[in-house]
């Protein structure tokens, strides 16, 4: 199969591909959703058609049965890249591939969008999602820097590289496929580690924001402070490895970030810095949980050859395998691609808070520093608002562990008066439960078994054992 690039389109041709037909005015009617109907005439064909095919006239371009190009055009793909990138684009042509956008966000934010320039920094799953979106979305120019190449285990979820790009730098492929749907977004593919030493030259040209999707933890620190004290504006995904809950995604300042390992190691490092807050991330509130994918073991066999910090890609990156399932850095991509977009056209967007019901969190740690100045029980260790977000909202799922598990003013009390009262013998109930048991358990300083029949005692017995392994875990 081969595609000759055609110094005119022909009736012929139209009529093959079904999407453009000759109308009695010798213009080009297209059918778009269906109803809603464009005459284009041949001056926006003929620009759409050169620009996505164009080639040294008559010469032909052998392609597999797959449609790929065949290895002896390897070493022409990036010159035919800059050259179709040289070619006039159409504006009107332009406008309507944009015209969704254009009703979205208006002339002036989509003017804002077209005069924009962001640098994303990793093109792996999360990098690439975010990178074809702010191209299809109007960005005009994009800088986009990553030292990998596109493996084959990552077209599990990846954007856009497919079997024929494996073993190809995953900037240039994501520059080619980009080309392929907008050849007037500028694509500057660095194919190069982020580090201090580089940042001056990697975020040089006052970019309107960068985008952070990096998985290694002290590349991701320099990023980010780099931007903070330069004050460029900046987003930072932190891991979507692990994660399996497409409802659990926020945005928050980094300061707000509780509980996901990567945010955690980040802020601290970031702190050393002297960087507290002022960042904003992208993050999944999902908790860890022993039921779930967690971080995969090196084999035997790997230890045994020794010195296995040669397995990762570069000194001081991890080695073990972080397991994800395909659609999460899909989601935390796209996410973070709407929040620039959102932030660089002005348009309104109120991120909500992280913590849903802060002031119930709190109440809870009032309530059980009382209960235990009122046991007279000295505590080992105080209770936090942090903890409780997680026994709560993760534990009991936002419910009392007492039928019918009531979601309303939900508070946390303890469990049973003869054992320790710490984090491990806590159970969440309604306040009116709570009073209740207060009076006829803790007070009466009796078993919970003697006052609840045997299936409520065998439900919060099982929230208790997830307390215990939250507690050895952390």
């Amino acid at each position: 199969m081969s595609l000759t690039n055609p110094s005119c389109y022909n009736k012929d041709f139209m009529t093959c591909t079904g999407i453009f037909a000759q109308n009695q005015n010798g213009g080009l009617e297209a059918s778009i959703m269906g109803d809603v109907k464009i005459v284009l005439d041949r001056r926006i064909f003929v620009s759409y058609y050169s620009c996505s095919n164009s080639r040294d006239s008559g010469k032909s371009i052998e392609l597999s049965p797959s449609g790929a190009l065949l290895d002896d055009e390897e070493n022409i793909r990036e010159s035919q890249i800059e050259t179709d990138s040289k070619i006039p684009y159409d504006e009107d042509l332009i406008r309507e591939q944009l015209a969704r956008n254009y009703a979205f966000f208006g002339e002036e934010g989509m003017a804002n969008l077209r005069n924009s320039f962001v640098v994303v920094v990793g093109c792996g799953g999360v990098g690439s999602w975010a990178t074809v979106m702010l191209a299809r979305s109007g960005v005009q120019k994009i800088r986009i820097i990553d030292f990998d190449q596109v493996s084959l285990s990552s077209l599990n979820r990846h954007a856009i590289a497919n079997l024929e790009d494996v073993g190809t730098p995953k900037t240039l492929a994501l520059k080619r496929a980009i080309k392929r749907f907008a050849p007037w977004v500028e694509i500057e593919a660095c194919n190069t580690l982020f580090n201090p030493e580089s940042a001056d030259e990697l975020l040089s040209g006052s970019p309107s924001f960068v985008i952070d999707a990096i998985d290694n933890i002290q590349t991701k620190v320099d990023l980010l402070a780099y931007c903070y004290y330069n004050q460029i504006q900046v987003i930072a995904s932190t891991g979507s490895s692990c994660k399996s809950d497409p409802t659990r995604m926020n945005i928050a300042d980094i300061s707000a970030t509780s509980e996901d390992p990567l945010s955690r190691a980040t802020r601290r490092r970031l702190r050393l810095k002297g960087v507290m807050e002022g960042i904003p991330v992208a993050f999944s509130s999902e908790k860890p949980d022993p039921r779930k994918a967690t971080l995969l073991p090196l084999a035997e066999e790997e230890f045994e050859k020794g010195d296995v910090d040669q397995l990762s890609a570069l000194p001081e990156f991890r080695t073990r395998i972080l397991p994800v399932i395909g659609p999460m850095p899909g989601i935390f991509g796209l996410t973070l691609a709407t929040h620039v977009l959102t932030r660089i056209a002005k348009y309104p967007m109120d991120p909500i808070s992280t913590q849903v019901r802060p002031r119930l969190y709190e109440e809870a740690v009032k309530r059980l520093h009382a209960e235990a100045r009122n046991a007279n029980v000295r505590l080992d260790k105080t209770f936090n608002a942090s903890e409780m977000s997680y026994i709560i909202e993760e534990v009991y799922c936002g419910r009392s562990a007492l039928l019918p598990h009531e979601t309303q003013k939900v508070s946390v009390v303890r469990w049973n008066p003869h054992l320790p009262f710490d984090h491990t013998n806590l159970v969440a109930m309604t306040r009116d439960e709570a009073r209740k048991h207060e009076t006829t358990v803790l007070d009466a300083q009796v078993d919970p078994s003697t006052v609840y029949p045997k299936e409520v005692i065998d439900v919060v017995n099982k929230f208790l054992h997830r307390l215990k392994v939250w507690k050895m875990l952390y």
